[in-house]
């Protein structure tokens, strides 16, 4: 199924030129919302909205707390661009559909991409309610041959190896740190490795003990393939991962996880997400001069 469909330049280029033509927002900054995050797109000033199943070429959301808009506006002056809800590998999409939204940032002039999800916590010193930075990540699906840049590759957006070193950028890490700190949200602010696994199931317990040797601190099923994508196209990249839960390691332990609980601390912290990412934004050296 992740063969299918092939995407070429001019679908993508097809999709951002109606984009342009539908709105006078030219975004420098686009940022994707994970599982019950949407809200970081309702702070935006002077939007312009559009539902997924207007937007040529655009796949379609499906799961409970992704809204399927794409919400164009300002943050503190800065023109960005957010998706309300984003595309996953075990709904279907080809990850070439997957990661479709990023290469058609690319084109609208997107320079910095920020990710956010909902992930469970492997790391034995998380909580419920944390926020991880994201310092690096484990793509679990890639190493198994399911990459997003498999097929030929378009070099109008980048080379053929990219390298993923320092993919998540280290000036935004440190950025978020200093505003996590004037903000007083420091103890409950964590930065680790993320981990994607393919999904829809939460992982086994021996799943979950065997990422954690690996040194998995937190576990979802997004994100690594629109990074991918991202740092390909030369963009930025910037990460959060909101712990909704403690990935169960033990047969001893009794809880489980499901998704109702995933949503429910995803608004808990929404405020608290909602304010770190606009100040990091405010912060960026951006130039929002339109071509």
């Amino acid at each position: 199924m992740h063969s299918k469909d092939p995407i070429c330049h001019e679908d993508y280029q097809r999709t951002a030129d109606w984009l342009l033509s539908q709105t006078q927002h030219r975004p420098k900054v686009a940022i994707i919302c994970g599982s019950g995050l949407g809200m970081l797109a309702d702070a935006l000033k002077c939007q312009d909205s559009f539902k997924y199943s207007d937007i040529p070429g655009f796949p379609q959301s499906t799961v409970k707390g992704h809204a399927g808009r794409l919400v164009f506006g300002e943050l503190k002056g800065k023109t960005c661009v957010c998706m309300q809800g984003r595309f996953h590998m075990y709904e279907g999409h080809s990850l070439s559909k997957v990661t479709f939204p990023v290469r058609v940032f690319k084109l609208l002039g997107v320079e910095t991409l920020i990710v956010t999800n909902a992930a469970g916590s492997l790391a034995d010193s998380y909580n419920s309610g944390d926020i991880m930075i994201i310092r690096d990540h484990i793509n679990f699906p890639g190493l198994a041959g399911l990459n997003p840049l498999s097929g030929p590759n378009d070099d109008k957006f980048g080379p053929r190896f990219p390298p993923m070193s320092g993919v998540y950028d280290k000036s935004l890490r440190k950025m978020a740190f200093d505003i996590c700190k004037s903000m007083g949200v420091s103890q409950y602010v964590q930065e680790g490795v993320y981990c994607m696994v393919g999904g829809p199931n939460f992982e086994s317990i021996a799943e979950a003990g065997l990422l954690h040797k690996l040194g998995v601190d937190a576990v979802g099923m997004s994100t690594a393939p629109e990074v991918l994508v991202a740092s390909h196209c030369g963009m930025r990249v910037f990460g959060l991962s909101l712990i909704t839960n403690k990935v169960v390691k033990s047969y001893e332990d009794n809880e489980s996880v499901n998704h109702e609980a995933v949503l429910e601390v995803s608004k808990m912290r929404s405020e608290t997400l909602q304010a770190l990412i606009t100040e990091l934004i405010s912060r960026m050296d951006i130039n929002n001069n339109t071509a």
